[in-house]
C-alpha cells in the first residue's frame, strides 16, 4: 500500500469521536467508520431513493446507493494517486447522502419550504444528523459514533447560523478554513459522478439525445474519439465508452492540478490543509467544460417536463404527509408520536426524510386513498 503523504488525514492521529471507545484494532478508525455506514439503516434506504428517475420508473437508473458507490470509486482513485486516505474518502462518500429526502432534490426543495419556520431542511445537515443522532445501533451511544474527520467531509456547507450550533465540527465555517484533503476530494468526486451518470441515465431514458450533446464541448470531443477509433460502435456502448473518457479526463486533470497546487501551497499536515485555501480543483479549462456540462444537463435534463411531473408529484407527497402528521401527530407511527411531543417539526422532517421514494407513496396512499380506509 502506498505510504500517506504527510498532508493525508492519518487515522492514528484522528481529532476523535463524540464518544470514546476502544481502539478499533485490527482495522483503523476510518476502515470503522466506513463498516458502520455499510451497514446502518441509512444506506440500505439508499437503494429506493431517487437520483433523477424516481425508482420505480426503471431497474436501470441509478439510486442513491448505486450513485453513492460510483463517488467512493472515483474518490478512492483520486485519493490513491494524490496519497490521500482511501479509508476516509470512502466513508464519506458512501456517507455524503444518507440524509437525503425521498424524490431527490424535488423531495429536498419540499421539504425545506415546510420547515422554513423551524430551520429549514439541507440533506447534508441530515446526513450529520442521521450519524450523529438518528442512527439505532449501539448501546452506548446514539447515532454511529463517527470520528470527526469523517463528520466534517459529510458537512460539504453550512450557514454560520447552523455553524454555530454544531460544535467542533461546524468550528471550520465560523473560522473560514478548509476541510481535509480527503473531504475536498470527495466533493469534487460526488460532481464527476453526477454530471456524467447523470448523461448516461438522461441518454437511456430519451429525454436527452446525443444530437443535443454534440455542442457540449467535453462530450462531443470525447465522443469524436470514440467514433474515430470504433467507427462500427453505437447504441450502449458508444455511450459508455464516451463517459468512461470522460470520467478518465476530470479524473486526472483534478489529480493534476491538485498535485501542482499542493507543491505551491508548501503545505505539509492536514493542519496546514485546513488553513490554506482550498486546494482541490480542476485546471481553468476543464472547469469549464465541466460547467457546461453542468448547464446542459440542467437546461435539458432536469428541467425536462417529464422531470418537472415527476418532481412536482414529488413535492405535493412530502408537503401533504408533513402537513397531515403537522395537522395530527397521531397519524404518526408511535416512536415519532413521542418525538413529536419534545422536538416538534423537527421529528417529522426526521420521519420523511427517512422515507424511500416507494414508502412515501405508500404513506400517502394509506393517508390520503379512500380505499386505503384501515392503511
Amino acid at each position: 500500500m502506498t505510504p500517506l503523504a504527510p498532508y493525508a488525514a492519518h487515522s492514528d492521529q484522528s481529532r476523535g469521536r463524540l464518544h470514546s471507545e476502544p481502539a478499533a484494532t485490527p482495522r483503523s478508525e476510518f476502515q470503522r467508520d466506513r463498516d458502520r455506514i455499510v451497514h446502518c439503516a441509512a444506506f440500505r434506504r439508499l437503494e429506493y431513493k431517487t437520483q433523477v428517475f424516481v425508482n420505480h420508473e426503471g431497474d436501470l437508473f441509478r439510486t442513491r446507493l448505486t450513485h453513492s458507490l460510483e463517488v467512493a470509486q472515483i474518490g478512492r482513485t483520486i485519493a490513491r494517486l494524490l496519497s490521500l486516505n482511501e479509508d476516509l474518502v470512502e466513508a464519506v462518500a458512501l456517507a455524503h447522502d444518507l440524509g437525503h429526502t425521498p424524490f431527490g432534490h424535488a423531495g429536498q426543495d419540499a421539504l425545506n419550504a415546510c420547515m422554513r419556520e423551524h430551520g429549514g431542511f439541507e440533506h447534508n445537515l441530515q446526513s450529520l444528523r442521521v450519524v450523529d443522532l438518528l442512527e439505532e445501533r449501539y448501546a452506548e451511544f446514539d447515532g454511529l459514533n463517527l470520528t470527526f474527520e469523517a463528520r466534517e467531509g459529510i458537512l460539504k456547507h453550512c450557514s454560520l447560523t447552523n455553524a454555530e450550533k454544531l460544535g467542533d465540527v461546524g468550528e471550520r465555517f465560523l473560522g473560514k478554513q478548509q476541510p481535509s484533503l480527503e473531504a475536498q476530494i470527495t466533493n469534487l468526486a460526488d460532481e464527476i459522478a453526477y454530471n456524467n451518470h447523470d448523461v448516461d441515465d438522461g441518454l437511456r431514458s430519451g429525454l436527452i439525445t446525443l444530437e443535443q450533446l454534440s455542442g457540449v464541448q467535453i462530450f462531443a470531443r470525447h465522443l469524436n474519439e470514440v467514433r474515430a477509433r470504433y467507427p462500427a460502435l453505437n447504441g450502449r456502448r458508444e455511450v459508455t465508452e464516451t463517459v468512461r473518457r470522460i470520467i478518465n479526463t476530470l479524473v486526472l486533470d483534478l489529480v493534476n492540478t491538485t498535485r501542482t497546487n499542493i507543491e505551491r501551497s508548501g503545505i505539509t499536515s492536514i493542519d496546514a490543509v485546513r488553513a490554506a485555501p482550498p486546494l482541490a480543483a480542476f485546471s481553468p479549462a476543464l472547469l469549464d467544460e465541466h460547467r457546461e456540462l453542468k448547464r446542459f444537463l440542467l437546461h435539458h435534463l432536469y428541467r425536462h417536463y417529464k422531470v418537472a411531473r415527476m418532481s412536482s408529484k414529488a413535492g405535493r407527497i412530502v408537503t401533504d404527509l408533513y402537513t397531515a402528521f403537522i395537522g395530527d401527530a397521531r397519524l404518526l407511527p408511535p416512536e415519532y408520536q413521542a418525538r413529536e411531543s419534545l422536538e416538534g417539526a423537527r421529528a417529522v422532517a426526521d420521519y420523511i426524510a427517512g422515507m424511500t421514494d416507494r414508502y412515501a407513496i405508500r404513506e400517502h396512499r394509506r393517508i390520503f386513498a379512500v380505499e386505503e380506509i384501515y392503511g
